[in-house]
């Protein structure tokens, strides 16, 4: 049941990623978007193309907000816990994380106790880069979802977006995890498209990565073999073949990457543990000579 005067469904991230959601979201039904602020609130509802769409979304700044019944986080890692917060002035029932990178621990953190309001992430391989004005989506992915936010897959589902529950969120979580420590460096560093990165020189390295951080990962949960990982992460780059990488975007673009929220994160996992992921420590500390963390 929709109540009147709340959105069903917002979204927290006007970027690439946030905007292709919001056009296939809005085809089927009503769709918050709030933006950073409130200048590029004003430039959205001219108009934006995604895709074969144009999109002119509902739109928001965090000085004036709607209510929603459910929100969806699609911004930078960094940003988290000041999205956490403008989620919760729309007066949700629940916050979803769809961002890179382990960030629940901040996402509850952020949110507080209430107990009223779901808290979860969940994990995307759908993929999108801009394209001057224009965002290109590439390749369809999954989305996964924590329980308790079955009303957001549904209507993730409606949209055509592949959306579904999957009660073993934190292994899933470990997946994409891989997925973005493996391709988003390299893609970033090389600078080319996730495709180019399943051919030489570039495999013998993407090869390389995942097999170094499978044990860690393997350890903290990941329910996949060492044959298995590889597999999951050639799949997503010929799935995502065309898609310029987030990380890539952000170097392009001389904006912060989310270095330290993805292979940072795998960085400090395999220290706890007396372990040394020599690659990693190579490719993050040449990505933080390109664009800041």
């Amino acid at each position: 049941m929709v109540t009147p005067g709340r959105y069903p469904l917002a979204i927290v991230g006007a970027g690439a990623l946030g905007l292709h959601f919001a056009a296939g979201l809005a085809a089927a039904g009503p769709v918050a978007l709030v933006a950073r602020n409130a200048a590029r609130a004003d430039a959205l509802r001219a108009g934006v193309q995604v895709g074969s769409r144009r999109l002119v979304p509902e739109v928001f700044a965090p000085e004036a907000l709607p209510e929603a019944d459910w929100v969806i986080l699609l911004v930078k890692t960094g940003d988290t816990a000041e999205a956490a917060r403008t989620a919760l002035a729309l007066q949700p029932r629940g916050v979803l994380s769809l961002q890179n990178g382990l960030v629940e621990a901040t996402l509850r953190a952020a949110c507080g106790t209430t107990a009223s309001v779901a808290v979860g992430q969940g994990i995307t391989t759908e993929g999108a880069f801009r394209e001057g004005a224009r965002v290109q989506p590439a390749g369809a992915g999954e989305t996964l979802l924590p329980p308790g936010f079955e009303a957001v897959a549904e209507r993730l589902s409606a949209a055509g977006f592949r959306a579904r529950i999957e009660p073993a969120i934190a292994a899933a979580r470990l997946a994409k995890l891989l997925v973005n420590v493996a391709i988003n460096p390299l893609a970033a560093l090389f600078r080319v498209p996730n495709g180019a990165l399943l051919a030489p020189p570039h495999r013998v390295l993407l090869e390389a990565l995942v097999r170094e951080a499978w044990p860690v990962l393997r350890q903290a949960g990941l329910d996949l073999d060492e044959d298995a990982a590889l597999a999951r992460v050639v799949a997503v780059a010929t799935a995502t073949a065309g898609n310029r990488a987030s990380m890539l975007q952000d170097v392009l673009a001389g904006r912060r990457t989310e270095i330290d929220a993805i292979t940072g994160t795998l960085l400090t996992m395999a220290e706890a543990g007396g372990v040394e992921l020599p690659t990693h420590r190579a490719v993050f500390t040449l990505v933080r000579r390109l664009a800041p963390g």
